[in-house]
């Protein structure tokens, strides 16, 4: 959420802002908040006035009793209560304005990096660099699926009968597989100097509208019926959402926070051959980086941010890339981000397993995340990005790793936590 005084003296570029986001019907909003918030600050200034008349006429009352001038006295209380009576009126207006430009406040897209690359949607999105060769091997590739049932390792049929499309039951060492690169991910960050937490799997309304905007949460969330509660899309959003209200000491930023959860996403629109299997599904497991820090330093956390998936995917020998993402794939919230790809050898193209994002100061004067200076309080930056989220990640271990008799190879780094074992085989 943009600041209202930028808005006000900013109105041009905030409408050029919408332009570069293809945002074009979002425009009549500038001009609306601009004056709602002129009548409000005009509604302010009126009954603050009524709010220090009030304070010396009920002290000139008191004089004018002590005077024994009942008569003035009374009069006085007249125009005190008549003041009172439009006083009153006065504040529930401008609760209703607040509420008004809160609104449009809300819906207002962040202020994107000058970086950014102006694109209407993910198509347009500029490839950066790449880590790793990509490689296809002379023999065919199966669906991703297929390679695990033949491992006996994934149960489609029986997860639809128990909860519909979208789910799945993971078996066996694919399962194991599953849990050991959570696990790696987790020691990884925590190497990296990351503090590792276990979030709420479940927030209230306000922590959910002060991570995402309205169109996000609509597309992703599932609320609890008859309680103020959402099953969370992503443990950013509880781990962001810890900080709500707080006024952090300088000395102790930047907050860097590596997290596991379930996420829970309704996915709406998903179709496609590559959209079935596990690659966008209604449930999975993924381990989470979130940074709180001062504004200065958040372009060099973004760098961090991305550079450790990168990393993460190259110890494990899948080639990658990053793509910055274009002005019209930003969600309104963020003012830059980038996608880790990784390479998929039965496709022969990248797909994404992780995106990295820097929301400037959005999350945190939603939420009112601030950090203490020597010349008051100042809202922090908030930035996030995937570790990586099997069992999608899963996807592009098994093809990478492949071999032509449908074992898979385990690479060194995931061993420990696959009990020594360098191998999957075909029915072991």
């Amino acid at each position: 959420m943009l600041d209202m005084k930028f808005v006000r003296e900013n109105p041009d570029i905030v409408k050029q802002n919408i332009k570069n986001k293809f945002q074009d019907h979002k425009l009549p909003l500038v001009d609306e908040v601009i004056a709602l918030d002129k009548e409000s600050r005009e509604t302010k200034q009126r009954a603050d006035s009524l709010r220090a008349m009030r304070n010396s006429d009920s002290k000139q009352i008191g004089v004018l009793m002590g005077q024994g001038k009942k008569d003035e006295a009374e009069e006085l209380k007249k125009k005190v209560a008549g003041n009172s009576a439009e006083l009153a009126s006065l504040e529930e207006k401008e609760t209703e304005l607040q509420e008004k430009i809160k609104k449009i406040m809300m819906t207002i897209p962040n202020i994107i990096d000058p970086s950014v690359p102006i694109g209407k949607d993910d198509s347009e999105n500029v490839e950066v660099k790449r880590y790793g060769e990509p490689a296809v091997p002379d023999f065919e590739i199966p669906y991703h699926t297929d390679i695990m049932e033949k491992l006996n390792g994934i149960d489609l049929d029986s997860a639809r009968k128990v909860a519909g499309n979208g789910f799945y039951y993971l078996m066996g060492d694919i399962a194991r597989l599953h849990s050991a690169v959570i696990a790696y991910a987790r020691d990884f960050m925590i190497d990296r100097g990351f503090t590792y937490c276990i979030p709420p799997f479940m927030i209230r309304s306000n922590v959910v509208t002060g991570v995402m905007s309205f169109d996000e949460m609509d597309a992703m969330m599932y609320k609890i019926e008859g309680e103020d509660l959402y099953l969370i899309g992503t443990s950013e959003h509880s781990m962001i959402g810890k900080f709500i209200d707080t006024i952090i000491p300088e000395n102790e930023l930047p907050k860097t926070l590596t997290s596991y959860s379930p996420c829970f996403r309704k996915e709406k629109g998903a179709h496609g051959l590559e959209e079935r299997g596990v690659y966008r599904i209604h449930q999975f497991e993924k381990q989470e980086m979130i940074v709180v820090c001062k504004p200065d330093e958040s372009p060099m956390w973004f760098d961090k941010l991305w550079q450790n998936t990168v990393d993460l995917f190259r110890s494990m020998d899948i080639p990658v890339r990053t793509l910055e993402c274009c002005s019209g794939d930003l969600a309104d919230l963020k003012v830059k981000s980038v996608d880790v790809e990784a390479w998929s050898p039965r496709q022969k193209k990248y797909f994404e397993v992780g995106s990295c994002s820097n929301l400037s100061d959005a999350q945190a004067r939603r939420l009112k995340i601030r950090y203490k200076t020597e010349n008051g309080t100042v809202f922090a930056h908030t930035l996030n990005n995937t570790v990586v989220a099997p069992p999608r990640m899963l996807i592009a271990f098994l093809e990478n790793n492949l071999n032509e008799d449908g074992s898979v190879n385990i690479p060194e780094v995931l061993r420990p936590y696959m009990g020594g074992k360098d191998t999957i085989k075909v029915n072991a």
